[in-house]
């Protein structure tokens, strides 16, 4: 690619990771939760502990509240903001590419390395979802990708990225930011019968630096909330995760696959198609063993990244992300040769993409999303009347809302539904209320999900209701319950 195009492509990047950003709506259940942490964080100016709802919440390190915080800050609490790092972190990840892949084959397979990992489905939807993995995927991969640079030209001080990368990645996901890279790194130096180069790591200054980068946090943390930042965060939100499965219908053992093939489409149908189409001579070079370090190093990290993550027992959709750099790699290696295809392809893709943002994306958030919910909040309850919801949770609402919205249930239920030791329970901190403490003789605004409609009268047969306004996924309903005595008292009186 000459330097036209070169610039042609980052512009049409720039564009795809900001196009539409700021009218895709906050989505549950994921992104909402990120969202009004955040945001309760900045409202309260605490820029340490993570908070939702009004608790601490120990689900993920810092690192990404800090971005969101930083976007709050420059463009105000928006979509727009919340999704600027994302598309920032997207943007570093590409560069992050296309440099690596030209240290190691030259500048034809790098731009073939970055259009494939511009394009791949999964980068389309994690450079503006509203989740910490954009981040993630980058610092984990600088891990490895000064790691090996460090290890192939000698240059010890590289080794030195390695740690502090590891420590922004320890920072954004938790100890899996350190672990799962460092297992990668020692298992490639043993394959490689060099595991003496472990010793020239420059443990001493790496170790200070990965403490003073991604430590800290941790320390204040525990100083503040002693056993039970221990219990929640390292018990529930990282042991938990690792040996219980939170949706157990994911935990199957063809996921990643699944994940690969969807994930990295169009290019992985392209890729495996050029496998078997070149199978006897890939087959030759592995008999003869002339495969090149760096491909046995790529080939590892993709292999081992998506192995862990199947090993384990939640299963999520980006989780095995980090795999896309070296598998993108991989596949500009295959298809170097075939570089005006390759750009035909990602052109495409591009058009597709943009297309789907604003004729797919807007719509589906707005659908996931409660910021229709809060508008109608704001509008028809301006004596801020208790607010209450039956249903499917919308923390979104929340969000947009900036008031809590009490989950109803019944006093037996949510005693069981509170959190306590290492149980799932622990991510249950919206804000409860039992049908037996709802307020009697006054107006109570509720969320009802459409489809449930007819289980709250049923549930509350005594309480009177009037639908205030029907939207596409929830209604708003004015609910009174009638104060019994009252009523008994007035009889008598007559």
């Amino acid at each position: 690619m000459n330097q036209k195009e070169i610039r042609f492509s980052v512009l049409a990047l720039v564009i795809l990771l900001l196009a539409g950003n700021a009218w895709l709506a906050i989505t549950d259940p994921v992104e909402s939760n990120y969202a009004l942490t955040a945001r309760e964080m900045l409202e309260a100016g605490d820029y340490i502990s993570p908070r939702i709802y009004g608790n601490y919440w120990y689900d993920k390190p810092i690192f990404f509240y800090w971005e969101l915080i930083l976007a709050f800050k420059m463009f105000g609490v928006n979509e727009f903001a919340a999704r600027f790092f994302p598309a920032v972190f997207a943007f570093l990840n590409v560069g992050l590419v296309y440099w690596f892949a030209r240290k190691l084959y030259g500048a034809k397979t790098a731009a073939c390395s970055a259009l494939v990992f511009a394009t791949t489905t999964g980068f389309f939807y994690l450079s503006r979802a509203v989740i910490t993995d954009m981040a993630f995927v980058f610092f984990f991969n600088a891990v490895l990708v000064t790691f090996y640079l460090a290890y192939s030209s000698g240059n010890r001080r590289l080794y030195l990225g390695s740690f502090f990368f590891a420590g922004l990645a320890t920072l954004t996901k938790g100890p899996i930011g350190i672990l799962m890279p460092g297992l990668i790194l020692l298992i490639f130096l043993c394959i490689r019968k060099r595991p003496g180069e472990l010793l020239r790591m420059m443990w001493l200054p790496g170790l200070a630096i990965f403490c003073a980068v991604g430590g800290y946090w941790y320390y204040q943390m525990y100083q503040l909330h002693g056993q039970d930042f221990i219990l929640n965060f390292f018990g529930v939100h990282n042991f938990l995760r690792a040996t219980v499965a939170e949706h157990s219908r994911d935990d199957v053992w063809y996921y990643y696959t699944m994940i690969f093939l969807l994930g990295f489409c169009p290019w992985s149908f392209i890729m495996l198609y050029q496998i078997k189409k070149r199978w006897q001579d890939l087959r030759e070079k592995i008999r003869s063993r002339n495969i090149s370090e760096s491909t046995i190093f790529l080939l590892l990290w993709a292999f081992m990244v998506n192995f862990l993550f199947q090993m384990m027992a939640t299963k999520y959709l980006t989780y095995t992300q980090p795999s896309f750099l070296p598998l993108a790699i991989l596949a500009g290696l295959l298809l170097t040769e075939r570089l005006a295809m390759v750009k035909k392809v990602a052109l495409g893709a591009w058009v597709l993409y943009m297309i789907l943002t604003f004729v797919g994306a807007m719509p589906l958030c707005d659908q996931r999303s409660g910021r229709q919910t809060a508008e109608a909040l704001r509008e028809l309850n301006p004596e801020h009347h208790l607010v209450v919801n039956f249903g499917d949770y919308q923390t979104s609402a929340v969000f947009y809302y900036h008031e809590n919205i009490a989950d109803l249930g019944w006093r037996a239920d949510i005693e069981k539904a509170k959190p306590g030791e290492i149980s799932w329970n622990a991510k249950n901190v919206m804000p409860f209320m039992a049908y037996e403490d709802l307020p009697v003789g006054e107006p109570i605004i509720v969320t009802v999900q459409n489809d449930r409609a007819d289980n709250l009268k049923k549930t509350l047969p005594r309480a009177q209701l009037r639908t205030l306004r029907t939207l596409d996924a929830y209604s708003i309903v004015e609910m009174i319950i009638p104060d019994e005595a009252a009523k008994q008292k007035g009889s008598n009186d007559k």
